[in-house]
Parts: structure tokens; C-alpha cells; sequence
């Protein structure tokens, strides 16, 4: 069950009980931090504008934020707010001016996600998430760790006869320093394939046994002698490593026979230098499997069952981001939380959240879903 709020009922903050057990609030303090931290997982409401509930929230509080605000002049929202911009640079100067208090009330480890979709004006693209990164990072700052591309594998109608139909979406990856933040890889892993003995030989998951290396290395007449030993130890060693599970895969670079995966350059690369000093050089896959990509195939949410947001983003964009920037006991945040997808992702991973939102609507279907959630 959703938890009452125990807000404090002063000129600057009412709670708007809508009914028990679900609540609403007009404003956040820092007795809304004491509740969400001293409570489980149940998500925190908050109706109002997102700036200005934002610059209530205290400093440096907040562990990861993963927001889709609304994309401009693509539909009217209740109670207005952003996206209803007369032109396209307002809306940037806005939606930027949330972005910098987002910013403050981020921890130095949190992570920044922002789905953000573009618009055409009088048949122009405009290019809007880059010129939003481009200000985030020109003007405050941001370090952009990623730029993922939602493949929604399935666009809208798109009737237009002198352009490609758009199926896709950019998500930027921020953080407010380049060391530090926090970041699980592990938790996002895919889980690995497992090496095997076939007659008698370890062979790596995708059927590496090491033997077409040993030939190669052995007709070489690009290595020395010396060099020769060395890589055949060194390649016993990685098949040590394959049969003891310490890695799951490798590839063997060795000089003048494959494709390098590198500049040539010995100054901008490190495998260079070592390919050029030893004549070989390793790529490891690591044990716990593989990191997804930059590029994220996912089904936009089904509309035909949320017919009151036509614009939800679906739960499988909000996992990874989640997973890998936002510790178990840390909260997430979404300042444009809509029908509340990042709260129910949080909510089934195990995170606290705070939803933000100026449509009462919106938080009472959040409030809804949650409360389904949970049956």
C-alpha cells in the first residue's frame, strides 16, 4: 500500500489528501526527504511545477534521475507548463533553467538521464536533444557520459512522402564530475555463455581453443624468437584463465595478422604501444558477460492500454539506468513523472522515488498503477 505523508500543513505547503492511502502534495520540504528516507519503498508525490518544487528540495540529496519532460509543440498538457513554448528556444532556456537545479540537488556520485524527443518546424528538423546537451555541457557544465539511441523498432503513422519515417529517440547519460559518480556495471551485465573441455582442451564460449592462434604465432615471420615464446606462454596463461572461469572469452591480436581494433598511433594508443613492443596483445570478455550497448531496441509503451498519457515512455528504458547509477539505498527522482513509469521501475527494483508532476491527473493514475502494482 501507498503511505500517507505526514507534510506539515503551512501557508507555503498543503497536503491534498486524495483518498486514503494515496496523497498528493503541493510543495516538498525537507520533512519530505525525512520520509522517503526513513521509509521503504514507497514513492513520494508531489504536484506542482518542477522548478519550483525543485528549488525546495535541499542540496546534493538526490541519487539518480531518470526524466522524459514533454517534447515541445507536440501536445497541450493539463495545467500547461513546459512544452507550450511559442518557439523552440524558450523551451530550451526552460527546460535548461529545470536542468541546473537538477544539478544541485544531484549527489556528486548521481547520474542525470534524459530522454528527450525532437520536433519539426516548418518541415526543419531541429535538432532539439543536441542543442539541449550542447547547453548542458557548453553552459553548466554537465560531463555526458552516454548517448543512447531508442530504437522504437516501431514508429507513428508517418504520412509524409520526401522523408524517412523517425523511429527513434536520443537519451543522454550525465553526470556532474568525470570521476566518482557512481556506476554498477555488473548490474547490467548480460549473463555469459560458458567455456567448455572438448577433447580434452578448454574451449572459450564462442569456440576459441587457442590452437589457430599457436599456428599463426608459430609460422609467424613478423615475431622473434623470443617474441614467439612470449606470446605462446602468455597464450597458455589466457586458456589458464578460460578453464579457471576468471574470463569467459578472448580475442589474441598478434602482429600482422589480424585486423587491429586500434589507431596506429603509439601516442593515442596504449594497445599500439603494446602490439609494437610484444607483438601481440589480448581483448578479454569479462566473466560476468557483456555491458548492453549505446543502441536500445525497445517497444514504445502500448498505448491502447494508457489512454489517459499518450506520450509514456515504456518500463525497459528506465531498468539500466536505474540498475547501474543508482545504489539500494539510494532515491531516484522524476521531475516530469507523468503516469509514473521511472517510479514503478524504482519501485520493483527496490528504490525510494520522488515523482514531480503540475498534472493532479497524471499523479493520480501514478498513484493507481503503484497501487495495481502491488495487487
Amino acid at each position: 500500500m501507498l503511505q500517507t505523508l505526514p507534510l506539515p500543513i503551512s501557508a507555503e505547503i498543503e497536503s491534498d489528501l486524495i483518498s486514503d492511502p494515496k496523497i498528493i502534495c503541493k510543495g516538498a520540504r525537507k520533512e519530505s526527504l525525512n520520509y522517503i528516507n526513513n521509509n521503504l519503498v514507497c514513492p513520494l508525490l508531489l504536484l506542482g511545477d518542477a522548478l519550483t518544487i525543485l528549488q525546495q528540495l535541499p542540496d546534493e540529496s538526490i541519487d539518480c534521475v531518470v526524466t522524459s519532460p514533454p517534447y515541445w509543440g507536440k501536445r497541450e498538457y493539463e495545467n500547461g507548463g513546459i512544452g507550450l513554448e511559442s518557439n523552440y528556444s524558450e523551451y530550451i532556456y526552460n527546460l535548461t533553467g529545470i536542468c541546473q537545479e537538477v544539478k544541485r540537488v544531484l549527489k556528486p556520485t548521481g547520474s542525470f538521464w534524459l530522454n528527450i524527443g525532437d520536433s519539426y518546424k516548418d518541415k526543419q528538423l531541429l535538432g532539439l536533444p543536441w542543442r539541449v546537451a550542447f547547453e548542458l555541457i557548453d553552459k553548466q557544465n554537465w560531463v555526458l557520459r552516454n548517448s543512447i539511441i531508442w530504437n522504437k523498432i516501431k514508429g507513428g503513422m508517418d504520412n509524409s512522402s520526401d522523408r524517412l519515417a523517425n523511429a527513434h529517440e536520443n537519451i543522454f547519460h550525465f553526470v556532474k564530475k568525470t570521476k566518482g559518480y557512481y556506476y554498477n556495471s555488473d548490474s547490467i551485465r548480460s549473463s555469459p555463455r560458458k567455456s567448455k573441455i572438448i577433447n580434452g582442451s578448454v574451449v572459450s564460449a564462442t569456440g576459441v581453443s587457442g590452437v589457430r592462434y599457436k599456428r599463426q604465432i608459430e609460422l609467424s615471420t613478423a615475431l622473434s624468437e623470443a617474441d614467439k615464446a612470449n606470446a605462446l606462454a602468455a597464450l597458455d596463461a589466457m586458456l589458464d584463465d578460460i578453464r579457471t572461469g576468471k574470463i569467459s572469452d578472448f580475442r589474441m591480436i598478434i602482429r600482422n595478422q589480424q585486423r587491429v581494433t586500434h589507431s596506429d598511433s603509439q601516442k593515442l594508443s596504449g594497445r599500439s604501444k603494446e602490439l609494437s613492443e610484444k607483438g601481440y596483445y589480448f581483448l578479454k570478455y569479462h566473466p560476468n558477460g557483456s555491458k548492453p550497448n549505446d543502441v536500445w531496441d525497445i517497444l514504445p509503451e502500448d498505448t491502447q492500454t494508457r489512454q489517459s498519457h499518450f506520450a509514456a515512455y515504456p518500463l525497459d528504458l528506465c531498468r539500466i539506468p536505474i540498475l547501474s547509477t543508482c545504489p539500494k539505498e539510494g532515491i531516484v527522482l522524476d521531475p516530469f513523472c507523468g503516469t509514473g513509469t521511472t517510479l514503478m521501475v524504482a519501485k520493483q527494483l527496490n528504490r525510494k522515488s520522488i515523482g514531480i508532476d503540475i498534472s493532479k491527473k497524471y499523479l493520480e493514475l501514478t498513484a493507481d498503477r503503484l497501487l495495481k502494482d502491488e495487487e
